[in-house]
């Protein structure tokens, strides 16, 4: 999160550590055991940890959905479709829950991200966007 932070141009190297940390402290004050939060363990075939899902869930104008945090698929383990077999179970997970939907940012430089949310019907709902300028953005 920090990295991506970085590489974004939102926040600064020297910090981003320390506000990522923050950040999730305040998103999950009691860990594991924040209500309305679910972390699960993706898996192989083989039963092996290959990443991690984390989803809240959270009151949207009159609906109740989920909002996708975290999505990481170890490095080794990635462009294997493993993110798209979990984001499809989460789907269904979070259906069982009585939510109507799932929600997610991804950042600008994550193409291959981007290309799985729409591939998987994603749609975007904001679109924010920078352009440098001048002696800064040279």
């Amino acid at each position: 999160y920090a990295a991506d932070k970085v590489a974004s141009g939102q926040w600064q190297q020297s910090d981003a550590l320390e506000r990522a940390r923050k950040s999730f402290e305040e998103l999950l004050p009691l860990g594991l055991a924040t209500p309305d939060n679910h972390l699960f363990t993706v898996r192989d075939d083989a039963d092996v940890s290959v990443g991690v899902v984390w989803v809240a869930a959270e009151d949207r104008t009159d609906k109740r959905i989920a909002y996708l945090y975290q999505i990481n698929i170890k490095p080794l383990h990635r462009r294997t479709g493993h993110a798209a077999r979990a984001l499809r179970a989460l789907e269904e997970e979070m259906c069982t829950l009585g939510l109507s939907g799932i929600a997610l940012h991804v950042f600008g430089h994550n193409a291959a991200a981007h290309a799985l949310y729409v591939k998987l019907g994603y749609l975007p709902t904001n679109i924010n966007m920078f352009k440098a300028i001048g002696a800064a953005g040279a």
